[in-house]
């Protein structure tokens, strides 16, 4: 069955913009003709993607009413892609009270169709058995059909592209670890399935039949237990053959450590995700093809998914990263204002050096830290800080860059995110660590005649608590080293016009 042709040229709001999916959809639905607003809590982080000036983007929450009907004014499609996940031991209330106020304000504004990209769930398990985050992801599905408003739940298992969260952990275990002993989940069955087809099937389901109102399990043609996986994912990158022993001894807890310690993704997300890996997820339909049928060499197979996602990866074309949305838990307060914020006490350690180069040149080594470039002071010092906050749940360095040379508002850059760019001036980063306060990092370029410039840092620090105001005493007497090395070492690199001579 054919879609509805008439629907060229739709209003469709996507929620979850900030974040993996979302932030890929947004250009293809553009390119496929259609208007699109973004409902975003922080509209600035989506101000330096190349689409950001075709899409309209408002101010507001999944949670709060309000902002959702404001945003649902003369939309025909509305996606939701957001899901609080792992966002603390409450997450699946916070999940289904987004999902009925979605729903609610779907159904007042008259909106034509939701689109909800969901999880695989396994055939007869009782959703008491389901890991919290897929039974969480199947009732907000349920709320959305139930809205009155006609709804697609499209469900996928593991999503092969690069950058997303799923392809980094088994990128990584592959990569780095040659022997392994895994938890048993790696003899699990799995129906994978490439971004570039759920990106396909989301667009394409904005002109489904006004009577669709269903769940669509969707996956790629191969179906793989996940050894299966690190075997294949092994050959197609050139690497030897890994040795993979399955020990029934690591619970979901342990081997969500045990991912986050040797991946880039942290206990928090590798739980869930292993979780849900404890049951066969593989499709039992297909039916979404007599909608949207498969067009020639699609869907793509695993070994096709994991070729491209590569090329991406080694060619720095990754668009989005499983960290472009925020870390759950991570604080997401702006910078106070200052001089005059009254907010409490503020710690501040203040450097700055003239440089033998000229602002772009200062700009271009600003720009470029973090990642494989480092933090041009006291490399063990940063590792060390890196895995403490690993060992204790956080996202630790690890998270690298999703670009090696240029940053946008909201990019994840090691356990910091872009809170504010001002290219060829200022570069903020607000810490993702786990901390007893807040605390922000600011890199400045400023032009100082003759063929010179002066670089101008900030650590910030808002302590919470007593136990805040004891973490900045206890390590400022490490600042002269660690921040005062950090002015130094990047005002040599910029004079020496490149960004790795001083790490």
């Amino acid at each position: 069955m054919d879609h509805d042709d008439s629907t060229d040229r739709l209003r469709c709001l996507v929620t979850g913009a900030t974040g993996y999916i979302g932030g890929r959809l947004v250009p293809e639905l553009l390119a496929a003709g259609h208007r699109v607003r973004c409902l975003a809590r922080s509209p600035e982080k989506l101000r330096d993607h190349p689409w950001a000036d075709e899409a309209e983007v408002v101010r507001g929450d999944v949670t709060d009413a309000d902002s959702v009907a404001r945003a649902m004014r003369d939309v025909d499609v509305a996606y939701y892609l957001v899901h609080a996940l792992g966002s603390g031991k409450d997450f699946e209330d916070t999940d289904r009270r987004a999902a009925g106020v979605f729903a609610e304000r779907a159904k007042a504004a008259g909106v034509r169709r939701i689109v909800y990209l969901g999880g695989l769930t396994p055939s007869g398990v009782p959703a008491d058995r389901l890991s919290p985050h897929l039974r969480s992801r199947a009732e907000v599905g349920r709320i959305l059909l139930a809205s009155g408003v006609p709804t697609a739940v499209l469900r996928a298992a593991v999503i092969i592209g690069s950058g997303s969260a799923s392809f980094e952990m088994l990128r990584y275990l592959t990569e780095r670890l040659p022997v392994m002993v895994t938890p048993s989940w790696v003899r699990t069955r799995i129906q994978p399935i490439a971004v570039r087809d759920v990106l396909r099937l989301l667009v394409g389901s904005a002109g489904l039949p006004g009577d669709v109102n269903r769940a669509f399990d969707i996956g790629g043609p191969d179906i793989l237990t996940y050894r299966d996986m690190m075997v294949r994912y092994a050959r197609v990158a050139g690497l030897p053959r890994r040795l993979i022993v399955a020990v029934p001894v690591l619970t979901p807890g342990l081997s969500s450590h045990w991912v986050g310690l040797v991946t880039p993704v942290p206990a928090s997300i590798a739980r869930p995700l292993t979780e849900s890996l404890r049951h066969e997820v593989v499709c039992r339909e297909h039916d979404i093809a007599r909608y949207l049928p498969d067009p020639p060499g699609h869907p793509l197979g695993f070994d096709q998914a994991v070729r491209l996602a590569l090329r991406r990866v080694r060619e720095a074309r990754v668009t989005t990263r499983w960290s472009s949305a925020a870390v759950p838990g991570a604080p997401s307060d702006p910078l106070p204002t200052d001089p005059d914020w009254a907010g409490g006490s503020l710690y501040t350690d203040r450097r700055e050096a003239v440089v033998d180069a000229p602002a772009h040149e200062l700009w271009r080594v600003i720009e470029g830290v973090g990642g494989e470039h480092g933090w041009y002071s006291f490399p063990l010092a940063w590792s060390l800080r890196g895995w403490l906050d690993r060992m204790v749940g956080g996202v630790g360095l690890r998270r690298g860059r999703r670009d090696a040379e240029r940053l946008r508002a909201g990019d994840s850059l090691d356990f910091w995110r872009v809170e504010e760019i001002e290219r060829g001036h200022l570069l903020r980063l607000r810490a993702e660590m786990r901390l007893p306060g807040l605390a922000w990092l600011e890199m400045c370029a400023e032009p100082a005649g003759g063929g010179r410039s002066r670089y101008r840092q900030r650590a910030l620090f808002h302590p919470r608590g007593l136990l805040g105001h004891a973490y900045w005493w206890s390590v400022s007497p490490f600042h002269a080293v660690v921040f005062g090395g950090m002015a130094r070492n990047i005002a040599r690199a910029a004079a020496r016009q490149g960004p790795d001579v001083a790490r």
